[in-house]
C-alpha cells in the first residue's frame, strides 16, 4: 500500500503556497489560454519582433535619402575696415581692405547635404531582404516559446487532477487501515484464534506509513495548484481547481507516424525560423558582395552663411566665408577600395550562411527524431492505460470474491488484505498511467508545432 501512495511525489512542479480565500475552476483550455496570454516570456519575444519589425522600417527608408543631414554654425565675425572708401562692390580690388577685428557681428552659417542612392547592386534591397526574414525568424521564436508555455500549462493541469486522484485515494485507505485497526482489536477481544496482536501491530505500522503519506499527498496537491496558479500568473489569494477532478484518458484518433512527421515539417517553429534565417544570411552575403562595385547616387549639398557689416562681391572667383551662399547637385560614384576587407567579410558571411544550414538539416532530423519518440510514446503509454484498467477490473472482482467469502466465513484474511492492498495499488497505478498517457498525447501535439492550433480549434474544449 506505501508504493501506491508514494506514487504522489513524482510530479514535477514548482512550489509556491497561496492561500485559499478565492476560487478559481479552470479546464484545460481555459488554463492554457491565460498563460498565453499574460506569459512574459511570450512578451519578451513578441518584444523581439516589435525590434526586428523597427529594423525592417528602417532598412525600407534607407532606399530614399540615405544621407541627409544640415548643420549650423553660430559666432561672431570681423566688420569690414575701408580706409580707401572703396565702393562696396569694388572692394575686393582694394589691396587696403581688411578684417575690422574690433568691430565684431553676429556670424550665422548653415550646411546642408542629401544623397540619393541610385544603383548599389543590390544592396538596399538585400538590406530590406534580410530584415524581412529577421522579423520572420523572431515570430517563429515567439511560436516556439508559446507551444512550451502551452505544453508547461497542459502537463501543470494534468498534474494537479493526478494530485487530487491520489489525494482522494489516501484518503480511503486510511478509512480501510482504521477499519481494519478496529476489526482486529475487535477479534483480538474475542479472542479469535487467527488474529493475534502480531496483526495489530503490523496495522499499527501501516497506519503510521499511511499518516506520513497522507501528508505527503496533500503537500502535492497543494504543491501543484501552486505551480498552475504561478503558471497563469493568478493574483495571490486565489486557489485554482481543475474544472474535473475525474482523471480519464484523452481521446485522440491516432493517425500515422508520416502523418505526424508531415505536420511536423510544415509547422515546427525551429524548423521556420532556420529557413528564415538562412534567407536573411544569404541577403546579407549579397549585401557584403555589394562592396565589390562602385555605387551611383545623386548629391545634393548647399550653404548659407551671413554676418552683419560684410558685402557680397559680385565676382566668381571672389568668395567671402562669412557672407556666402552656394547650391551643388550631380551625379556621383562612390567606390569602397579596401577590396580585402571586402573579401573576409563576404567570405564571413557565407560562413554564417553554412553554419545555419547545417543547423537547420540537423534541426529537421531532430524534429522528425522528436516525433517519432512523441508517437511512440503515444502507443505505450496507450497500452499502459488499458493494461492498467484491465487490471484493475480483475482487481475489483478478486478484491469482490473475497469480501464475499470473508462475510460468509469462508475467506482468509491474509488474502482479503492483500486483495484491498494491490486494489489500491493498481487504482493509484492507473491515474498514473492515464497522467502519462494524456501528457503523452499533448507532447505529440507539441512535437508536431500544432499545440496551439488544437488549442484554437478547440480540440481540447472539455478537458
Amino acid at each position: 500500500m506505501a508504493k501506491a501512495f508514494f506514487i504522489v511525489i513524482v510530479i514535477f512542479l514548482t512550489v509556491s503556497p497561496v492561500a485559499a480565500q478565492d476560487t478559481l475552476t479552470v479546464s484545460l483550455q481555459s488554463a492554457m489560454e491565460q498563460s498565453l496570454e499574460i506569459s512574459p516570456e511570450i512578451r519578451a519575444k513578441e518584444a523581439k519582433v516589435d525590434f526586428a519589425s523597427a529594423r525592417q522600417r528602417l532598412a525600407k527608408t534607407s532606399r530614399f535619402l540615405t544621407d541627409f543631414s544640415a548643420t549650423s554654425a553660430h559666432a561672431t565675425a570681423p566688420g569690414i575696415d575701408n580706409p580707401n572708401d572703396t565702393p562696396r562692390d569694388q572692394l575686393y580690388l582694394d589691396p587696403d581692405v581688411r578684417n575690422a577685428w574690433d568691430d565684431l557681428s553676429a556670424f550665422n552659417q548653415v550646411e546642408f547635404e542629401a544623397l540619393q542612392p541610385i544603383f548599389t547592386w543590390g544592396q538596399l534591397g538585400k538590406s530590406i531582404e534580410a530584415a524581412e526574414a529577421g522579423v520572420d525568424v523572431e515570430r517563429a521564436a515567439t511560436r516556439e516559446t508559446a507551444e512550451e508555455v502551452a505544453l508547461r500549462t497542459a502537463d501543470l493541469y494534468f498534474g494537479l487532477i493526478l494530485t487530487e486522484a491520489l489525494n482522494r485515494l489516501t484518503t480511503e485507505a486510511g478509512d480501510i487501515v482504521e477499519q481494519a485497526k478496529e476489526e482486529i482489536d475487535r477479534l483480538i477481544q474475542e479472542g479469535a484464534d487467527d488474529v493475534d496482536y502480531a496483526d495489530l501491530f503490523q496495522v499499527q505500522i501501516t497506519e503510521q506509513e499511511f499518516l506520513m503519506r497522507v501528508v505527503e499527498a496533500e503537500e502535492s496537491r497543494r504543491t501543484a495548484r501552486a505551480a498552475l496558479s504561478r503558471q497563469m500568473f493568478l493574483p495571490d489569494g486565489q486557489t485554482v481547481y481543475p474544472e474535473t477532478n475525474i482523471l480519464s484518458p484523452v481521446e485522440l484518433e491516432l493517425n500515422s507516424l508520416e502523418f505526424y512527421q508531415d505536420l511536423a515539417l510544415a509547422h515546427r517553429p525551429e524548423l521556420s525560423r532556420a529557413v528564415a534565417g538562412v534567407q536573411a544570411l544569404d541577403a546579407l552575403v549579397d549585401v557584403a558582395r555589394s562592396d565589390y562595385f562602385p555605387k551611383l547616387f545623386l548629391g545634393l549639398s548647399g550653404k548659407w552663411s551671413y554676418a552683419a557689416d560684410r558685402e557680397r562681391q559680385r565676382n566668381p572667383y571672389v568668395s567671402d566665408p562669412f557672407l556666402s551662399r552656394s547650391v551643388k547637385a550631380g551625379f556621383g560614384i562612390r567606390q569602397n577600395l579596401n577590396f580585402n576587407q571586402t573579401k573576409a567579410k563576404v567570405q564571413q558571411a557565407e560562413a554564417e550562411v553554412s553554419e545555419v544550414r547545417f543547423q537547420r538539416d540537423a534541426a529537421r532530423q531532430l524534429v522528425l527524431f522528436e516525433v517519432e519518440e512523441a508517437y511512440r510514446n503515444v502507443l505505450i503509454t496507450r497500452k499502459a492505460v488499458e493494461a492498467r484498467e484491465a487490471q484493475l477490473l480483475i482487481s475489483k472482482d478478486w478484491l469482490r470474491t473475497e469480501q464475499v467469502d470473508f462475510d460468509l466465513d469462508l475467506g482468509d484474511t491474509e488474502n482479503l488484505v492483500k486483495a484491498v492492498r494491490d486494489n489500491l495499488s493498481i487504482r493509484a497505478q492507473r491515474h498514473e498511467a492515464v497522467y502519462k498517457y494524456n501528457q503523452a498525447i499533448m507532447r505529440l501535439y507539441a512535437a508536431t508545432g500544432t499545440l496551439i492550433q488544437e488549442l484554437q480549434a478547440g480540440t481540447l474544449i472539455g478537458l
